[in-house]
Protein backbone atom coordinates (compact mmCIF):
# COMPACT_ATOMS: atom_id res chain seq x y z
CA UNK A 1 0.00 0.00 0.00
CA UNK A 2 2.82 2.58 0.93
CA UNK A 3 4.33 1.81 -2.61
CA UNK A 4 1.14 2.28 -4.06
CA UNK A 5 1.25 6.00 -2.28
CA UNK A 6 4.69 6.47 -3.77
CA UNK A 7 3.64 5.63 -7.17
CA UNK A 8 1.00 7.95 -7.72
CA UNK A 9 2.42 10.58 -5.76
CA UNK A 10 5.26 10.49 -8.76
CA UNK A 11 2.22 9.79 -11.40
CA UNK A 12 -0.01 12.64 -10.56
CA UNK A 13 3.68 15.08 -9.67
CA UNK A 14 1.95 15.82 -6.15
CA UNK A 15 -1.05 17.11 -7.89
CA UNK A 16 -3.81 15.10 -5.80
CA UNK A 17 -4.52 14.59 -2.43
CA UNK A 18 -3.32 10.54 -1.68
CA UNK A 19 -5.10 9.02 1.25
CA UNK A 20 -2.56 6.06 2.87
CA UNK A 21 -4.49 3.10 3.90
CA UNK A 22 -3.81 -0.44 4.63
CA UNK A 23 -2.26 -1.59 7.37
CA UNK A 24 -2.02 1.50 9.81
CA UNK A 25 -1.97 -0.03 13.40
CA UNK A 26 0.65 2.69 14.78
CA UNK A 27 3.00 4.96 14.72
CA UNK A 28 5.16 3.64 12.42
CA UNK A 29 2.52 2.68 10.11
CA UNK A 30 1.10 6.12 9.83
CA UNK A 31 4.66 7.93 9.88
CA UNK A 32 5.56 5.22 6.84
CA UNK A 33 2.48 6.84 4.77
CA UNK A 34 3.30 10.08 5.79
CA UNK A 35 6.74 10.00 4.66
CA UNK A 36 5.84 8.54 1.57
CA UNK A 37 3.51 11.50 0.77
CA UNK A 38 -0.22 11.04 2.01
CA UNK A 39 -2.41 13.56 2.40
CA UNK A 40 -4.60 11.73 4.99
CA UNK A 41 -3.93 8.55 6.90
CA UNK A 42 -6.87 6.06 7.20
CA UNK A 43 -6.99 4.17 10.63
CA UNK A 44 -10.00 1.72 10.30
CA UNK A 45 -9.17 -2.10 10.88
CA UNK A 46 -6.70 -0.84 13.44
CA UNK A 47 -8.91 1.36 15.32
CA UNK A 48 -11.05 -1.30 15.31
CA UNK A 49 -8.49 -3.77 16.72
CA UNK A 50 -6.71 -1.11 18.41
CA UNK A 51 -9.44 0.92 19.74
CA UNK A 52 -9.78 4.44 20.71
CA UNK A 53 -6.67 4.42 22.70
CA UNK A 54 -4.70 4.09 19.19
CA UNK A 55 -5.02 7.18 18.05
CA UNK A 56 -3.24 9.30 21.15
CA UNK A 57 -0.32 6.46 20.60
CA UNK A 58 -0.42 7.22 17.02
CA UNK A 59 -0.02 10.83 17.76
CA UNK A 60 2.83 10.66 20.66
CA UNK A 61 4.67 7.82 18.24
CA UNK A 62 4.66 10.61 15.38
CA UNK A 63 6.34 13.45 17.50
CA UNK A 64 9.11 10.64 18.65
CA UNK A 65 9.55 9.83 14.82
CA UNK A 66 9.69 13.44 13.71
CA UNK A 67 12.13 14.36 16.17
CA UNK A 68 14.22 11.60 15.44
CA UNK A 69 14.30 12.90 11.59
CA UNK A 70 14.55 16.50 12.57
CA UNK A 71 11.79 17.87 11.09
CA UNK A 72 9.32 20.04 13.16
CA UNK A 73 5.47 19.35 11.24
CA UNK A 74 4.22 16.51 9.64
CA UNK A 75 4.30 18.43 6.05
CA UNK A 76 8.26 19.03 6.88
CA UNK A 77 8.03 14.73 6.94
CA UNK A 78 5.81 14.48 3.89
CA UNK A 79 8.01 13.10 0.95
CA UNK A 80 10.78 12.18 2.79
CA UNK A 81 10.54 8.67 1.17
CA UNK A 82 9.07 9.38 -2.00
Amino acid sequence: ATQLVRYLYRKTEGKLPIIGVGGVDSGEAAYEKIRAVASLVQLYTGLVYGGPGLVPDIKKRLVELMAEDGVGTIYQAGGIDS
